[in-house]
């Protein structure tokens, strides 16, 4: 399992583990999972985020 499936997951169980039922557990969810997903990138290399944070690798 890759580190992007691991932090959505990861990102998913949080947000099921904060908040029970309607609209805006719905938002939790989707929320968290996508902020699971991004960092599960990141530790993949397959974002890159230099650019926005002004440091180059070189």
């Amino acid at each position: 399992m890759s580190s992007t499936h691991l932090g959505l997951l990861t990102g998913i169980a949080l947000g099921l583990a904060a908040a029970f039922g309607g609209f805006g557990a719905f938002l939790a969810v989707l929320v968290l999972g996508a902020i699971g997903l991004l960092v599960g990138r990141v530790l993949d290399g397959k974002l890159d985020l230099s650019q926005l944070t002004g440091r180059d690798k070189g």
